[in-house]
């Protein structure tokens, strides 16, 4: 049985990835454009595969460190897991966001056709990237399992996954910020001219850091998630007397199950991103995604009657777990869409100046945390009712599960963004930019939507990893080793934890400051210096490399 599910998760993660590289194939065929669109997304892509190398070899550097403090430290299983979770996990990003780059101008110039065959393109660019983290990240997790026969020795794999997903998330964050921070301030306040216009050299810096946040950051942050989860899962299932007595031994790698269904699921299911007759962008989307949910349902079903003799109750645990997925998407569509009244709240308090657009912008987003919140609640209790602590674990992989599908709503974001730029920059027709700029706003909302499902799939994986941690420490000291709020320890690790999320945030916002700071003078001294870019006779230096951004004094 054991075999047989790795197996399968093994085949399911290549035909994945094979699909993606499929999809890469009818992309690159795709007309780029003109001239001039082809010369923008040249810059774009240029600066994209730039802030990767310069950022992987700051991460080589530190993993060196690392791999050489775990071969000594633990052992040598765990440290080449490392180095292999770190390698698929670099390599989804840059295939992802090589094809994102690509897609951006094919996009503008399926629009120049029509909406349907802008849309196509967007979402075949953005599937890839989801395509690639799913079939890297469960590939390796079962490789690694296979390999070493031993399910603690994954911690490895997803250990290299958390390393490069913190500097993908965070610097790939800060750059796209400040670049975009930097554009606004010159081009727009100071200069006065358009928001995406050539001639400042920002642009093309804040083009591509939609590509570097929300394409290879939340791309590595999701595949991290994703392989910790598959794993917190099999390390519970074995170190936890209860659930091999009551599932057997199979229920360790069921979560393997789950992953191939869903992945395959998601190929077919990409399939149906078409509009209909409402000609609605959203609903297309969503189509995908609720076909690849009724199909994971169906799989998880078979899954469940073969591997765990048909159990209601981790069969209905993971229904739990597509449920609280689709439900995180209804709330953010909810709050950031257009169509609803949150927004329309905002924009209406904008009519009586900027402080009652913050303050009525501040309301709305701090109202909008309690929904999530009670569908996480809802989903612990309702999991654990059904199947124990079990159940959650199936309930987070059964989540997560739907990872390929979400992020491929998440990087069709940032291509229509770059689409919509190009188009201005490449002064295409009204029309096409139209067909953009309606691509791009629903890219807001399903990007706002990736955010959401990636805090509430961390927050079921949180309960997973932490009673994994407690059973592996149990398991190791022979006796059980109680967490009690009355414990001295346990609070000051209460205090400190709480305490780390609002230094880790003044850091970074320190850093945007910082970052946005030195793109503000590098594009005023072009501006100065760089004769005839006003009147476009002059090109700008979109690869000027500036000294470092000096720190911000009081």
């Amino acid at each position: 049985m054991e075999g047989n599910l790795t197996s399968f998760a093994i085949v399911a993660s290549i035909i994945t990835i094979l699909y993606a590289f499929y999809l890469i194939t009818s992309i690159n065929k795709a007309d780029p454009g003109d001239d001039k669109m082809r010369q923008i997304a040249q810059a774009i892509r240029e600066g994209a595969m730039a802030y990767l190398n310069r950022q992987t070899k700051t991460i080589g550097l530190i993993a060196v460190v690392i791999f050489v403090l775990i071969l000594v430290g633990v052992g040598a299983k765990v440290a080449c897991g490392f180095v292999f979770g770190a390698v698929l996990s670099a390599t989804a990003g840059y295939i992802g966001m090589n094809v994102s780059v690509r897609a951006n101008s094919r996009t503008a110039q399926a629009a120049k056709i029509g909406l349907p065959e802008a849309l196509a393109m967007a979402y075949r660019g953005g599937s890839v990237t989801g395509l690639m983290v799913v079939g890297l990240s469960l590939l390796g997790v079962a490789t690694t399992y296979l390999v070493t026969g031993d399910v603690e020795s994954t911690i490895g794999f997803g250990f290299g996954a958390s390393l490069i997903s913190l500097f993908a998330r965070v610097g790939g964050g800060i750059y796209t910020k400040a670049a975009d921070v930097g554009a606004d301030l010159v081009g727009k306040v100071e200069a006065g001219i358009p928001e995406d216009d050539p001639r400042n050299p920002a642009v093309i810096a804040d083009n591509v850091g939609d590509n570097v946040g929300d394409c290879a950051g939340m791309g590595a942050d999701l595949f991290e998630t994703y392989a910790v989860t598959l794993i917190a899962a099999m390390i519970l299932a074995k170190t936890s007397e209860q659930v091999v007595k009551t599932y057997g031994q199979a229920s360790i790698l069921f979560p393997f199950a789950l992953g191939g269904i869903a992945a395959l699921a998601t190929i077919v299911g990409m399939s149906f991103a078409k509009l209909g007759k409402s000609r609605s962008i959203t609903g297309a989307l969503y189509k995908a995604q609720t076909v690849t949910m009724l199909l994971s349902a169906v799989g998880f079903w078979f899954a469940n009657q073969y591997v765990l003799g048909g159990n209601v109750g981790v069969f209905l645990a993971a229904m739990v777990g597509l449920v609280v997925t689709l439900l995180l998407t209804v709330v953010t569509e909810y709050y950031t869409s257009t169509a609803f009244n949150p927004v329309r709240k905002v924009a209406k308090a904008s009519e009586t100046g900027a402080g009652t657009n913050i303050i009525m912008g501040l309301a709305v987003g701090m109202q909008s945390t309690a929904i999530p919140v009670v569908v996480i609640v809802a989903a612990i209790f309702g999991s654990y009712a059904l199947a124990g602590i079990y159940g959650i674990a199936v309930a987070a992989v059964s989540m997560l599960s739907s990872t390929g599908m979400v992020i491929a709503m998440d990087t069709y974001g940032p291509i229509t963004d770059n689409a919509g730029g190009i188009a201005e920059m490449a002064k295409l027709p009204k029309e096409v930019r139209v067909i953009t700029d309606e691509l791009d706003a629903v890219g807001n909302t399903t990007k706002a939507v990736t955010k959401g499902y990636a805090i509430g799939s961390a927050a079921l994986a949180a309960v997973v990893l932490f009673q994994a941690f407690s059973d592996v420490v149990t398991a190791r000291a022979g006796k059980a080793i109680p967490f009690l709020i009355t414990d001295p320890m346990l609070i000051i690790g209460l205090f400190i934890g709480a305490m780390l999320p609002f230094l880790f945030s003044a850091y970074c916002m320190e850093a945007v400051g910082r970052a946005a700071h030195g793109v503000v003078n590098e594009v005023r001294r072009q501006f100065r210096e760089i004769k005839g870019i006003m009147d476009g006779t002059g090109k700008p230096d979109y690869r000027s490399r500036t000294p470092p951004a000096p720190r911000l004094t009081r």
